[in-house]
């Protein structure tokens, strides 16, 4: 009973720590995917205008949201994002905070948005921890198996996807990444963890504070092939998922290739955080680029007004994330993939 007891207890810290910063209760956050402003409202109108659920083998439904860009049943294939939601989150939620709905309308690009089943974790986390086990195994199968079937039955570019998550999204996207290299070109990460430093609640927990291993490299199967590019958003005064997690993880894509850091500079644009951009090159390609935004707490940058975990101030991460997406996007082909293995 006590043993039960105490899994509880780390299962709510964990749900706590990952979404709940110290300025914001938990019955705002609680509140929160789906207790929109007026004006937030109007701005989330562009929703995703597909929700379905589908078979994926042993990992069972996966359920999803597909944002269409107008016009993507004519002309080429388009580019598809996939954006991982947080913790107490769900589709519809990351698609309103993150607003990315309306850039990709602009841009034409498709957007999906697995949602995590709430049988699998209560909380609505990913369990990107749950290696020991194999549950994040499955989790990160079952949304490579969503994107195929994306794949098979709409206009997209197979050769043009890219992964991106918020908290334990994120943490869930760079396990995609390192897993599943050569079906991505580009990996983002916002207020996430390394992956490989956890293996448990209480390990990703530890992780989260800042207290978790330093992570270990991920091992190439192939050389002379290289992982897609990380980028790697984070705020300097995250009180949930610790700074140094940020630099974690892009130390860990910049040691698998013997990258080092070549640029350190400090970017401001009107009145929105500061950010300090540190880039990872080697013989000239970015391997990996880590943005510190000055005074920003557990929240996307730059996000709707009205909802938890968003920051309007800015920078805008949504359009970060596709630019940087675009960028690999029109990189030769055999230059943005590759074969690793996660340690």
């Amino acid at each position: 009973m006590a043993v039960r007891a105490s899994t509880k207890a780390v299962e709510a810290a964990l749900a706590t720590s990952l979404t709940i910063s110290r300025s914001t209760s938990k019955k705002a956050a609680l509140k929160a995917p789906h207790k929109l402003t007026p004006k937030a409202r109007r701005r989330s109108k562009l929703k995703a205008v597909t929700e379905k659920s589908m078979p994926v083998g042993t990992t069972g439904l996966r359920r999803y949201r597909l944002y269409k860009p107008p016009s993507q049943s004519t002309g080429a294939p388009r580019p598809l994002l996939v954006m991982l939601h947080g913790c107490l989150q769900d589709a519809q939620a990351i698609a309103s905070l993150s607003q990315m709905n309306r850039l990709a309308a602009r841009e034409g690009f498709f957007v999906l948005y697995p949602e995590q089943d709430r049988m699998s974790n209560p909380q609505g986390c990913w369990n990107w921890f749950a290696t020991r086990t194999g549950q994040a195994q499955r989790e990160a199968e079952s949304i490579i198996a969503v994107i195929d079937h994306v794949c098979q039955s709409q206009r997209v570019d197979a050769n043009q996807i890219a992964v991106a998550g918020f908290s334990a999204g994120a943490s869930m996207a760079a396990l995609l990444g390192s897993r599943q290299p050569t079906r991505f070109r580009a990996v983002a990460m916002h207020s996430g963890v390394a992956t490989g430093v956890a293996t448990s609640q209480a390990t990703a927990l530890r992780a989260m504070r800042g207290r978790g291993p330093v992570p270990a490299a991920l091992s190439p199967a192939d050389p002379g092939k290289p992982l897609a590019a990380l980028l790697v958003i984070h705020g300097s005064a995250d009180p949930v998922v610790a700074p140094s997690n940020g630099m974690n993880a892009v130390m860990q894509w910049a040691a698998c290739e013997g990258a080092t850091a070549i640029a350190v500079r400090k970017v401001q644009r009107g009145n929105g955080h500061a950010v300090t951009i540190t880039d990872f090159k080697v013989t000239g390609r970015l391997v990996a680029t880590h943005r510190l935004i000055s005074g920003l707490g557990h929240a996307w940058s730059g996000g709707a007004p009205g909802l938890a975990h968003s920051d309007p101030k800015g920078p805008n991460a949504s359009r970060m994330i596709w630019s940087f997406a675009k960028k690999q996007f029109a990189l030769p082909q055999s230059r943005a993939k590759g074969q690793f293995l996660q340690p």
